[in-house]
């Protein structure tokens, strides 16, 4: 029942993450920032759905959100 709650938040940010890549490589730049965002989507992964193998540091969404809106926001 929580992964069914967790996975539809972790789509929607790999969804923004991919819109942007698409974007980026269309207009042939590529950001630090944004390979950065892709490995806190990984580092949420785990800590949503493999929560024993811990994380180096605290992560969420409201984390990867702002993170999204301080570095990456167009």
């Amino acid at each position: 029942d929580r992964d069914h709650r967790h996975a539809p938040v972790v789509a929607g940010l790999w969804a923004q993450y991919e819109a942007r890549a698409e974007a980026d490589r269309k207009a042939g730049v590529r950001g630090a920032h944004l390979e950065e965002f892709r490995w806190l989507i990984e580092e949420l992964r785990i800590s949503l759905f493999a929560q024993e193998l811990k994380t180096p540091f605290p992560v969420s969404a409201k984390r990867l959100q702002k993170f999204w809106d301080e570095r990456l926001r167009r």
